[in-house]
């Protein structure tokens, strides 16, 4: 039996944000590199909920993060 996970796109940005802060991926990097950091199954569900909030794949990291706060200047 399959089971179908749903992706809440804030935690999604969230990992992007921590990725980002570890220096794993760069703010710069397309959204499909992501895609390394995430099991294949779950990325299938992912894909899909970015698409539902007109994210492409092509997209920059740095658009998921636009309201990002900083910590330091």
């Amino acid at each position: 039996m399959d089971t179908f996970v749903s992706y809440d796109l804030e935690i999604f940005k969230e990992e992007a944000r921590q990725l980002v802060k570890k220096g794993d991926i760069r703010r710069n990097e397309p959204i499909y590199n992501l895609c390394r950091f995430m099991p294949t199954c779950d990325w299938n569900c992912l894909e899909m909920e970015l698409e539902r909030n007109d994210f492409l794949l092509r997209d920059k990291v740095i658009d998921l993060l636009s309201n990002e706060k900083w910590d330091e200047d």
